[in-house]
């Protein structure tokens, strides 16, 4: 089987990787395509994954969106045309999921997040979620529902092992407290102005604290320089800090002591390796997140008056970490991939309900 694989954002990139490297060990062909947006291509570079670059992202405005989605779904045109892919695969990219559908190829859409937009007309042949993701939450038939156990981090953390070389590239100490900051996604559909306004709470909070040290990751160059104009003076004085080029999100995150984050796939990554973790997401919080707050392992800060009271800025220890080698999460999402290729299964023909 040739599996095509669409990076269509940063956290796909170490989902993705473990995925394809078993199904290669099972014999089958992978094949990445990556939008060149945010982190996507410096991530895949740094992780080793090979891949064709195609398409970018076309801002926040609704018609670009729409016009970036046919524009790049043509971009992918040559690519399916040469490669002719048994089975497309993706995180969300909707220009895959429009193209594979239009050219009659079968697709897996893998998703943790159930107020996803935009799908109607690029109905997936499956779609892969976690197990504690209610049917009635998910607005498709149950026949075209694939699980797995835990969370989509979970295929890729078991594997990680911790490397300190990133204190002294970040220029991180033990005398100070560690903070990793991910603003709001304020290109996202889903974006609403009330996590604004808990980021901005959170960054004087931070900046009133001269013990703290913060690894701020900008989502795009725009949002990078809007946040240096705002709060210069933690940029001059050396609080504030951000990556030169993309670093493996697992490793910073272990080295820190907390993180605080508007978007969804760190705050999971972190909850995943036990490092403290708050979100300022302010939009609708799906079942994962959900689950993770009500267990302890994630706090929502929902207001900007409840940053100072919820978010405890401590130092934490470290214990020695050895990478295991078993991922319930993993296995069972290459199970249910290969499954559909043995078995040839024929494309499911159900409407979204």
């Amino acid at each position: 089987m040739k599996v095509w694989i669409d990076l269509d954002n940063t956290p796909h990139v170490p989902l993705f990787a473990p995925i394809a490297k078993r199904l290669e060990s099972e014999g089958h062909t992978v094949l990445f395509t990556a939008r060149d947006c945010f982190q996507v291509c410096g991530l895949a570079d740094l992780l080793g994954v090979r891949y064709r670059r195609v398409g970018r992202h076309f801002g926040k405005n609704k018609f670009f969106k729409l016009a970036g989605l046919g524009a790049r779904a043509l971009q992918l045109l040559p690519t399916a045309f040469r490669e002719k892919p048994d089975l497309a695969i993706s995180h969300g990219s909707r220009a895959q999921l429009l193209l594979a559908t239009a050219l009659g190829i079968p697709t897996v859409l893998m998703m943790d997040y159930e107020f996803v937009r935009g799908l109607v007309l690029m109905s997936p042949s499956w779609i892969l979620v976690p197990e504690l993701m209610p049917d009635s939450a998910l607005h498709f038939h149950p026949d075209r529902i694939l699980r797995y156990p835990g969370i989509k981090e979970d295929v890729y953390a078991p594997g990680f092992r911790p490397d300190p070389s990133i204190q002294q590239e970040l220029g991180l100490d033990s005398a100070h407290t560690t903070v990793v900051l991910r603003p709001p996604a304020q290109q996202a559909h889903y974006h609403v102005p009330e996590s604004d306004d808990v980021f901005s709470a959170v960054m004087e909070f931070l900046e009133a604290r001269a013990d703290v040290r913060v690894v701020l990751l900008p989502r795009n160059q725009e949002q990078c320089k809007s946040i240096q104009g705002q709060w210069p003076k933690m940029f001059r004085d050396g609080r504030m800090v951000i990556p030169a080029r993309a670093v493996d999100g697992l490793n910073l995150i272990w080295h820190s002591d907390l993180v605080i984050s508007g978007g969804g796939t760190m705050n999971r990554e972190a909850a995943a390796l036990g490092v403290p973790v708050y979100s300022t997401f302010r939009g609708k919080i799906g079942a994962v997140d959900s689950y993770l707050s009500t267990t302890g392992r994630l706090t929502l800060v929902e207001s900007a008056a409840e940053v100072p009271g919820k978010i405890r800025v401590e130092r934490r220890a470290r214990a020695c970490r050895a990478a295991e080698f078993s991922s319930p999460a993993l296995n069972a999402i290459v199970q249910h991939i290969v499954h559909i290729a043995e078995a040839k299964c024929p494309v499911p023909q159900f409407s979204v309900r």
